[in-house]
């Protein structure tokens, strides 16, 4: 699907599975001592970006050499996926 517009793209970076994640587990306790009854809590960040005058392809380049070159995750504790928002009923995840 190539479009002349801008894409809008999401991304959610989560710790691997395998990292301990202190701010999930503070969470994970908070919660529990309010009296919720939560198993696990992970803690993550999710990055929503509006990308000019690409297509879906370019964004994906894009959005991957930002992440991999740019700072915006550490692959040897984090994972990623990248969403597409733009168009509606069409969202597909592309995960790492």
């Amino acid at each position: 699907m190539s479009e002349a517009s801008g894409q809008k793209v999401g991304i959610k970076i989560m710790p691997r599975d395998v990292i301990l994640d202190v701010q999930g587990r503070a969470v994970e306790s908070s919660m529990k001592s309010n009296g919720y009854r939560v198993e696990s809590c992970r803690v993550g960040k999710y990055i929503e970006m509006n990308l000019i005058d690409q297509n879906r392809e370019q964004a994906h380049l894009e959005v991957e050499k930002m992440l991999k070159q740019g700072g915006l995750y550490n692959a040897l504790i984090e994972k990623y996926e990248i969403e597409f928002l733009s168009t509606p009923n069409s969202s597909a995840a592309v995960k790492q």
